[in-house]
């Protein structure tokens, strides 16, 4: 597959691609990126690297995060996790507060931010360092220890966290949240404001295209059982309301992020990241989408 010359097609398409997105602006600090900067970069299995545009700069990856949050909770509890967060589409925005109050505090899935929150408050109860910890698998997977939070991203998003204390004081109050409030959201904030480049997360979703091994060296940081299952809530979750809309028109599993950032892996062949800050009005990467639709449209595969 001549990946290059498909990425090549995309780029000259996205040239003269109308968009009607708009930069996240609920975290200021998100607000001040170019609208204009455009990367993708697909790290092949078994040919390497092809990328165009911004792909080496780095960026917040906010909710992709939520993936590697899982991919920890996951080694370290195995399906007892499941017991407070459950797998199943949200079909509501990713920042609802009204199912929770319906299914009493459990969230409906690891990948809206009420899920992720309790991904969080188990990694606060299982770790003596958590996010020493979250960081050194993120150094661990993409083989970069360089690779940091963005500290204006993280003031920024700390002080406009209401709606996400509100998450946690409402599951806090069926149960299902064990530890300090301000702990958890700090902890999660952390993960959301990490930095990193669409060719570093080529990298780093490697282990969920390749079953759950790292590329170089082999290392196996998750069973193929696991990696399966976490693909599958890419799939059905990544997207939030739009996940259906994802799968019609891409058929990858894959995770956004309101940077503008999109992960996708097709299993056994490649991961592939773009990254266009303006957003559609469920909160994904307008043009992000429209390319990775356009690689497995000209590749002629997806997962389906």
């Amino acid at each position: 597959m001549d990946y290059q010359n498909i990425l090549n097609q995309i780029q000259k398409e996205l040239a003269s691609t109308p968009s009607t997105g708009k930069v996240a602006s609920y975290i200021p600090e998100l607000a001040k990126i170019d609208a204009t900067k455009f990367g993708m970069h697909l790290h092949c299995i078994n040919s390497g690297h092809y990328n165009f545009g911004n792909n080496e700069e780095r960026f917040s990856i906010q909710s992709i995060s939520k993936v590697f949050a899982l991919t920890r909770a996951m080694s370290l509890l195995g399906d007892m996790l499941f017991e407070r967060v459950d797998v199943e589409p949200s079909g509501d925005p990713f920042n609802s507060l009204i199912q929770l109050e319906y299914e009493q505090g459990i969230p409906r899935n690891p990948f809206i931010n009420a899920g992720a929150l309790v991904i969080s408050d188990i990694l606060i109860s299982e770790l003596d360092n958590p996010k020493k910890d979250f960081l050194d698998f993120v150094h661990n997977i993409t083989n970069n220890n360089s690779i940091v939070i963005n500290s204006e991203v993280f003031e920024s998003e700390k002080k406009y966290s209401y709606r996400n204390a509100a998450l946690l004081n409402l599951m806090k109050s069926f149960g299902n949240i064990k530890n300090d409030i301000e702990t958890v959201l700090d902890f999660y904030i952390f993960q959301c404001a990490i930095e990193m480049s669409c060719k570093e997360l080529s990298t780093a979703f490697m282990i969920y295209a390749n079953q759950g091994r790292k590329l170089s060296g082999n290392e196996q940081i998750l069973s193929p059982r696991k990696t399966k299952r976490i693909n599958a809530i890419m799939q059905t979750c990544g997207f939030y309301d739009e996940a259906g809309e994802f799968s019609f028109r891409v058929g990858l599993p894959g995770k956004s992020g309101v940077g503008g950032g999109i992960a996708a892996i097709h299993p056994g062949q490649y991961a592939v990241i773009v990254w266009s800050p303006p957003l559609n009005p469920k909160g994904n990467s307008e043009l992000g989408m429209y390319a990775l639709e356009r690689l497995t449209t000209l590749t002629g595969y997806s997962i389906f």
